[in-house]
């Protein structure tokens, strides 16, 4: 396993540092990550040289995000093909490396796919190289182009839930740039609605594990000059109880069949918040994020994630020696922590799920089977 850091210049801009590039210098082919860890203390982009390095940097949170786990596993597949290792190996590895997220397993076997029939149409090694690195390629792309009709079939929504604008909008986690080939899901959708003049405030949940809302989310909503204000998780209530929330959007990292939505700890609150408040609850994801194998929410493997995040308080710049995770001790010690990554949201309080192919509202599992085959359709012509 190999890796390194490259500090980014202060003037850049997200545009400017992408979350995720394939580069090949003159020692081989790499793939280059806006290391997330970092932020928004600095914009730190970290070098993978092989599929171990990549699957360390999706299991620290460094690249993260259900779309952009779906392309960091095909570069992956790439990676290990053009540096000559073993491609089942690292595809076995990538896959395994975040369970809830269905996307990253998705981009694996689509690289590896086009690996494999590559060589089985007679091609060497390197064509077959060459082959999985267009198909991350045309993820990457793809992910981009949906990026975009997410934001346009999300922003229709709103506007039909919520005419005249104004729109005060709650967001969980993370789900702009740095998720995505493109702007994001949910986080694209507030976008478009601020650059059309119809976003009146943000509500960025802070959102554990690591703290992404606050970190990455008004890092992004800063960058974009957008109204938002930070909260803490648990003050989401009050702000429904006063009136102030519109809507929720969140993302998500697993769609069953039954259209249960597991998305980052914490989001099954607000969607029982919201429908207690009759406010809208929003779930805007790629199509690639609803696992058809997956029959219901029970079925969604959860990720658990290490209790020093929860037992300590941390700051990647300053470990601190001696402590589980190098932070600073906030509970006593042998303190055991539940510390889940994700939940799930039943279908009943989930108002609509918005793709690229548009949005399923009432949300069932007919709906979904419907919306993937007419995805299915679409991408074969």
């Amino acid at each position: 396993m190999a890796d390194q850091y490259a500090q980014s210049g202060e003037d850049n801009r997200p545009t400017e540092i992408p979350a995720i590039r394939w580069d090949e210098p003159p020692e081989g082919p790499v793939l280059v990550l806006l290391d997330q860890t970092r932020l928004p203390a600095e914009e730190v982009e970290l070098v993978c040289t092989d599929a171990p390095a990549l699957v360390e940097a999706i299991r620290t949170l460094a690249v993260r995000g259900a779309p952009l786990l779906g392309i960091a596993g095909a570069y992956g597949v790439a990676l290990a093909a053009a540096r000559g290792f073993d491609v089942d190996e690292a595809a076995q590895a990538l896959s395994g490396a975040r369970p809830t997220a269905v996307n990253l397993a998705v981009g694996v076997r689509r690289a590896r796919a086009a690996y494999r029939d590559a060589l089985a149409g007679g091609g060497d090694p390197e064509q077959a190289a060459a082959a999985a690195l267009q198909a991350a390629r045309a993820l990457h792309r793809e992910d981009a182009e949906a990026s975009a009709r997410m934001a346009e079939h999300g922003l229709a929504l709103l506007d039909e839930l919520l005419p005249g604008g104004g729109h005060r909008l709650l967001t969980h986690c993370n789900t702009g740039a740095l998720v995505s080939g493109g702007e994001g899901t949910a986080f694209a959708v507030a976008l478009s609605a601020h650059r059309e003049g119809r976003l009146r405030r943000l509500w960025v949940d802070e959102t554990r594990p690591l703290l992404q809302g606050a970190r990455l989310t008004a890092y992004e909503a800063a960058r974009n000059g957008m109204a938002y204000t930070l909260l803490t998780d648990n003050a989401a209530g009050s702000l429904f109880a006063a009136g102030e929330v519109d809507a929720v959007l969140i993302g998500a990292d697993r769609i069953a069949a039954d259209g249960s939505v597991a998305n980052k700890v914490g989001s099954y609150p607000l969607a029982v918040l919201a429908r207690y408040h009759h406010v809208p609850f929003i779930v805007v994801a790629p199509v690639t994020t609803v696992d058809p194998d997956t029959p219901d929410g029970a079925s969604i493997e959860v990720e658990q994630r290490a209790g020093h995040e929860v037992t300590e308080v941390t700051a990647p710049q300053v470990p601190v020696a001696g402590a589980a995770g190098g932070g600073i001790p906030v509970a006593p010690l042998g303190t055991q922590a539940y510390n889940p990554a994700f939940d799930v949201t039943p279908p009943e309080l989930v108002t609509a799920i918005v793709t690229e192919e548009g949005a399923v509202s009432p949300v069932t599992a007919s709906a979904l089977a419907e919306l993937c085959a007419r995805s299915r359709q679409v991408t074969i012509s």
